[in-house]
């Protein structure tokens, strides 16, 4: 079960090396504008995100909530396009911290996949996380991203069988994706109980970091999932801020909030 080491897989090591675990922030791109999204991630980078997503924003996206889908209206009516997407992981790569493009399939086939990989390799991205990608679609993924040597982050649900399970670890590179509950993203008042069982069912079939998402939204939310899991991610409580027009500032404060506590793990 050995992998190829990546950024990503690196800077869950050094959370790791530290007895705690990865924080990994979500900002879509283009949001509130294309230099607010590069200003707010890149703040959120220097409070101590570890990893940070950029969402890729798109007309249908099925599995986010209501504060995400709102800022990816907003995103797209501003005429946010790939390239935005892809100078704003070049400006968080060029900060140092390891980033990803969350994107739902469709703009990425429509785009060209290997098109896509040679393109988010070289504005310096890590890899894909694709909520909608099954493994049966994913042949042309598995080849782009082997041969641009980027990171596949699939999602594992509480239903997914066992067998299931070991199919999608066997082929993620960078970490697994736990998704703490069935539905859409957004933040809950307590994590699911179904995380940390999940979590342990993926361990079973991988020595690959696993990260937690959908639902985490304050610092004891995080503290808790950091007893259990090797990543915390946190993506609708930041975007509630800046639809909230609090602007970078509360950006900072929240990843601040969120790095201190993924540091004091609740058992």
């Amino acid at each position: 079960m050995t992998h190829v080491t990546s950024a990503v897989t690196e800077a869950f090591g050094k959370a790791s090396a530290d007895n705690r675990a990865a924080l990994v922030g979500y900002l879509p791109a283009g949001f509130p504008s294309v230099a607010g999204a590069i200003e707010a991630a890149l703040a959120m980078a220097q409070a101590g995100a570890d990893v940070i997503e950029v969402g890729l924003p798109y007309s249908d996206p099925l599995m986010d909530g209501p504060v995400i889908a709102e800022a990816v209206h907003r995103a797209l009516a501003a005429g946010t396009r790939v390239a935005d997407v892809l100078r704003t992981v070049e400006a968080v790569a060029a900060a140092g911290v390891p980033v990803l493009v969350m994107t739902y399939w469709n703009p990425v086939d429509r785009y060209g996949v290997r098109a896509f990989a040679r393109d988010l390799a070289a504005a310096g991205g890590s890899g894909l996380i694709t909520p909608d990608l099954t493994l049966e679609e994913a042949g042309s993924w598995l080849d782009a991203s082997g041969e641009y040597d980027l990171d596949r982050v699939f999602l594992v649900a509480p239903s997914s069988t066992d067998e299931r399970v070991a199919k999608i670890a066997g082929a993620c590179r960078g970490f697994v994706y736990a998704a703490s509950l069935m539905g859409i993203t957004g933040t809950r008042d307590a994590v699911s109980s179904d995380a940390s069982g999940l979590v342990e069912r993926i361990r079973a079939h991988t020595d690959l970091p696993v990260a937690v998402g959908l639902g985490v939204s304050n610092g004891a939310q995080a503290a808790q999932v950091a007893g259990f899991a090797d990543g915390v991610i946190v993506g609708s409580a930041f975007v509630r801020r800046l639809l909230d027009d609090q602007g970078v500032p509360a950006i900072r404060e929240l990843t601040a909030e969120l790095a201190a506590s993924v540091r004091r793990p609740t058992p």
